[in-house]
């Protein structure tokens, strides 16, 4: 199906010491030229919406360029809240575009086949998302004291990209704005209105930049 990619750029990068963790060096480009690639592969990507700061579209037009990025590509203006900013993005995919997939732009080692893979979950279901079983046991704790220990096998790591029929993440978006609703998440938008969610099993690779050490994993991952 015709789907627009939204890849989410606009953090502000906190836990990197204020260092935009987008446009680090990663392999042979950048962690965004690398998410970049990863999309160029995917068949059923029609185009590319990139949610960043004004102040990095410059750079990230040129890598896109420098590393043979095809597919058409549009920029929108990072909002105060991710949901904001996905919106944002939202209001720049074509016409015709039947699905949205929305991306951690800090996930560069998604595998173009699991993003066909989510795409076709989405088509079956309207949502899907890509994720992995957890590795370890998990405790809900209140005030440093274990209260529970949910059953491991019906948890799972939530990952992106987040794929969803038009429609149903519109009315999504909808509910949300009208309730005033602002979640971190792009399944809860379709969740909070009924919508079924699909998991997706991608694969432990598939990991988020977020503190400096996660980069020099990432190295690992790529070159392995």
């Amino acid at each position: 199906m015709n789907t627009s990619a939204i890849i989410v750029c606009a953090g502000n990068s906190t836990r990197m010491g204020g260092v935009n963790k987008i446009l680090l060096p990663l392999g042979d480009t950048l962690v965004i030229g690398n998410t970049l690639r990863a999309f160029e592969k995917a068949e059923s990507i029609k185009e590319i919406i990139i949610v960043t700061k004004s102040d990095y579209v410059p750079q990230i037009e040129k890598e896109a360029e420098r590393i043979g990025i095809t597919k058409p590509l549009k920029f929108a203006e990072g909002g105060e809240t991710r949901q904001q900013s996905v919106i944002n993005g939202i209001r720049c995919i074509g016409s015709d575009t039947e699905m949205v997939a929305i991306h951690d732009g800090a996930r560069p080692l998604v595998k173009p086949e699991h993003i066909e893979a989510v795409i076709k979950d989405a088509g079956v279901f309207g949502g899907a998302t890509l994720g992995v079983p957890v590795k370890d046991t998990i405790k809900v704790v209140d005030d440093g004291l274990i209260t529970d220990t949910p059953h491991r096998a019906s948890l799972y790591i939530t990952q992106t990209p987040q794929v969803f029929k038009r429609r149903l993440y519109f009315e999504g978006i909808d509910f949300a704005l009208e309730h005033e609703l602002d979640f971190t998440d792009d399944c809860q938008l379709v969740e909070a209105i009924g919508g079924k969610v699909y998991m997706t099993i991608g694969d432990y690779t598939n990991i988020k930049i977020t503190t400096p050490e996660d980069i020099k994993i990432a190295e690992t991952l790529l070159n392995m």
